[in-house]
């Protein structure tokens, strides 16, 4: 389980996150929701260790990993896809895909299978250059290498961020199958209602830095919601 407590988060002197607690826990999705700068980001960032909070807790399968590196998160099972995917353009699709065996012991370097069952399209492009895939492509690249890493928390930042409709449907029945397992922790971040409203088991709501809303999905009022969304 996950639990993040009145996060503190400042950009030199820009408080951006102020008191920002949330939880997610194994085999659920929890939606983080929000206008672009209201500080999903920063807070995707400062669980994953790329950006240091000021003050709080992040709380991960019990133990407090607010002063770990990345990389020591990573090795403790957190994946992050970041926005924008961040692949590297001039590797090939199996490069991409190796570079995310770093965190993982010696004896598990290798890519699961189960990545081509999820994204069959990657198995066709595996001597392609990252930089030649569609956007869609490079997304469902992007989530197939942190999945090589055998996460427990996985964090997805707005992996719905211009892609065609078409493999929206394909990496939401992705975010869906992971989630069934029941193993692992989903915490993604979504600008669009309808996308969040399909997975989300909890939502948590932001405004200038701090949360608004917050609760089960079925209990999620969309005029509520969408006041926060719109521009």
């Amino acid at each position: 389980m996950l639990a993040a407590e009145n996060i503190q988060l400042y950009y030199g002197p820009s408080h951006i996150l102020r008191d920002v607690s949330i939880t997610a826990e194994p085999g659920g999705i929890t939606c983080v929701l929000g206008r672009n700068g209201v500080g999903k980001t920063s807070l995707m960032r400062a669980v994953m260790g790329l950006q240091p909070i000021r003050s709080g807790r992040i709380m991960w399968e019990g133990q407090d990993i607010a002063g770990l590196k990345p990389y020591e998160r990573a090795r403790r099972g957190v994946a992050l896809v970041p926005q924008g995917r961040e692949i590297f353009p001039r590797l090939t699709v199996h490069e991409n895909l190796l570079t995310g065996l770093a965190p993982v012991p010696r004896d598990q370097r290798s890519i699961p299978d189960e990545i081509f069952t999820l994204f069959p399209v990657l198995k066709e492009m595996l001597g392609r250059r990252g930089g030649d895939l569609s956007g869609g492509q490079q997304q469902q690249l992007a989530i197939a290498r942190a999945l090589v890493t055998r996460p427990r928390l996985l964090i997805l930042d707005e992996p719905t961020e211009g892609i065609q409709p078409s493999i929206i449907k394909d990496i939401e029945r992705v975010i869906r199958a992971l989630a069934r397992r029941g193993t692992m922790t989903i915490l993604l971040v979504e600008q669009y209602f309808e996308f969040a409203q399909a997975l989300a088991d909890r939502y948590v709501v932001m405004e200038r830095g701090e949360i608004v809303l917050s609760g089960l999905s079925r209990d999620m009022m969309e005029d509520d919601v969408r006041r926060y969304l719109t521009v």
